[in-house]
């Protein structure tokens, strides 16, 4: 996102952009490149150039330290004469280290793209910026400078490197055909005492060097603010003009997506979520992630985060009413790219194991009692939301006069933190049909109820669902054979299920009446409270005491009338 703000435009300004691609494929290069000129004035038969004369000098620069890292290539859509006066094939940045200038005669070449450079040399101002920007920006391009600078392609458009563009003239001077960057022509006449600029101003002193300037500062030469339709110093050529950068964004990373396979109960609402990481994704380049669920698909977006991070995506769903395994495939869509994978789902019913009839001559001499295990519990739940903002960052471009402002801002991003918390409680009792209960004790063969409630207070409201199943397990199946599905009753509230054995049809669970005397202790586990960060559970317990059986309220004896 980048924002402008105009003034006093002249028509050659070109404004910010990125290198988008239409006849060529775009690289993901960004040419930093900007330009103007003017009027060349009239040649004499030994100083003269002719629009065509020119080409661009290309050299691969690592963008961490500056350095030069293979040997510049210049493209020319024409050949030079064979005797031709040149200065080898060196860089901006290697003239600005030290190198010293040598003129060579002969021996001179070019690359002849297949496809020709646009214009370069403005001879009346109005510079095909645009077009060299796709041009140098192009796939065709960059990897016609990788294959003749020796440069692996995928290693060059990483975004480790960067190209330095430098234009440049065959030109005749003082009856000689010199080729030049605007660079090596600042230095020559200051070798010649100023007479390549007293015989070629308008072409080595302006419409050379600024045939491309910078936008941005970059690889430590500052972006242009001068006149950009006269002639510049040997100074400021050296120092700002004739040069332009392509630089590559690193590639964008494929979405990373970390997915977990759920088990989930019949007719509850759920919340699936999927973890998803792999470069930037702000509202300039989004993410969106989709969920297959059931042949009907759930769209997420303003799914954001910042590199190297990662956020959570989740949707909330309605499991079937029936038993099964399903698939959930999700997609998702990141910046340039896409990912997949798929996640398995059982969905189960635990309403199919209840304990079996008891009968009054029950027994089992060989029950000993088993501790209440352990079952999954969390009773808080935290997550996150990347929330992007725009930082602003306007930098003026050209002089005081001409220009404009431009927002050079970035995406930053704040963190909201949502949380999550279960309190739940169970209380079993004696039925109240049993006939002897006494408070909390009773005797074996008889009923009991239970009641369970639980809640979840969350800051997020939107992205949690209540508890929504209660199992209970009972000590003579060593809390695990057989158990009891609860009815909810409200929100947050179960009971047993009405009792189809019980003569009233009452919600009771009815003990065994050989059971030992001692504490009689029913675990509950509560369920299906569901957050982004997983389920919330609680194992709860609670307990009775057993003192005699029910064969004691039992008596022979006449009928009284």
């Amino acid at each position: 996102m980048k924002k402008l703000l105009l003034r006093a435009l002249p028509l050659f300004l070109v404004l910010c952009l990125l290198c988008p691609m239409t006849a060529l494929a775009d690289t993901g290069g960004s040419g930093n490149i900007d330009g103007g000129g003017g009027g060349m004035g009239q040649g004499t038969s030994t100083n003269s150039w002719s629009p065509g004369n020119e080409g661009v000098r290309v050299t691969v620069v690592r963008a961490s330290d500056h350095a030069v890292v293979t040997t510049p290539i210049d493209l020319s859509n024409k050949s030079p004469s064979s005797s031709i006066y040149h200065f080898g094939k060196v860089s901006k940045i290697q003239y600005n280290n030290g190198r010293n200038l040598q003129a060579v005669q002969g021996g001179y070449t070019t690359i002849k793209p297949p496809q020709a450079i646009p214009k370069v040399i403005s001879t009346n101002g109005s510079n095909n910026i645009d077009a060299l920007k796709k041009y140098f920006c192009s796939e065709f391009l960059v990897q016609l400078i990788a294959n003749h600078t020796g440069m692996d392609y995928d290693v060059l458009i990483g975004g480790e490197y960067k190209l330095l563009l430098e234009p440049f003239a065959f030109y005749k001077f003082e009856g000689n055909m010199f080729a030049t960057t605007a660079t090596e022509a600042a230095l020559y006449d200051e070798q010649t005492s100023g007479l390549l600029r007293r015989r070629m101003v308008s072409l080595t002193h302006k419409n050379l060097p600024l045939a491309m300037f910078l936008e941005v500062s970059d690889l430590g030469y500052p972006a242009w603010g001068g006149s950009k339709t006269s002639a510049a110093t040997n100074a400021d050529i050296k120092s700002s003009l004739g040069l332009g950068i392509v630089r590559f964004e690193e590639k964008p990373e494929e979405p990373q997506i970390d997915a977990y396979d759920y088990e989930y109960r019949v007719n509850t609402d759920v919340i699936t979520a999927v973890r998803i990481s792999g470069g930037q994704s702000d509202p300039d380049s989004p993410t969106r992630v989709s969920f297959n669920i059931g042949g009907q698909t759930y769209n997420v977006g303003n799914v954001y985060y910042p590199e190297g991070d990662s956020q959570l995506a989740w949707v909330k769903w309605r499991t079937p009413d029936t038993e099964q395994n399903m698939t959930i495939e999700v997609t998702v869509s990141g910046p340039g790219s896409t990912a997949k994978t798929t996640l398995n789902v059982k969905i189960v019913d635990l309403d199919k194991n209840p304990p079996p009839n008891p009968v009054a001559d029950d027994r089992n001499d060989s029950f000993s009692r088993t501790s209440v295990p352990s079952r999954a519990v969390k009773s808080t739940a935290s997550w996150s939301v990347w929330r992007p903002w725009w930082q602003e960052y306007w930098v003026w471009h050209g002089d005081d006069e001409d220009g404009y402002w431009c927002d050079h801002g970035w995406w930053e991003f704040d963190l909201d933190r949502y949380s999550a918390s279960l309190t739940a409680a169970m209380s079993i009792q004696c039925d109240d049909k049993n006939p002897t209960a006494s408070g909390r004790v009773m005797k074996s063969g008889y009923g009991i109820n239970q009641t369970v409630t639980g809640s979840v207070s969350s800051s997020q409201s939107s992205a949690v669902t209540q508890p929504q199943n209660a199992v209970s397990y009972f000590p003579e199946f060593g809390y695990e054979a057989y158990w009891r599905l609860l009815d909810r009753m409200g929100s947050g509230r179960f009971e047993f299920q009405k009792n189809p054995y019980s003569t009233y049809k009452n919600r009771t669970h009815f003990s065994p009446i050989w059971m030992l005397d001692g504490a009689y202790t029913v675990n509950t586990w509560l369920i299906d409270a569901w957050t982004p960060d997983g389920m919330l559970s609680a194992n709860l317990t609670d307990s009775l005491t057993i003192r005699g059986n029910l064969w004691q309220d039992w008596h022979a004896g006449p009928i009284q009338p």
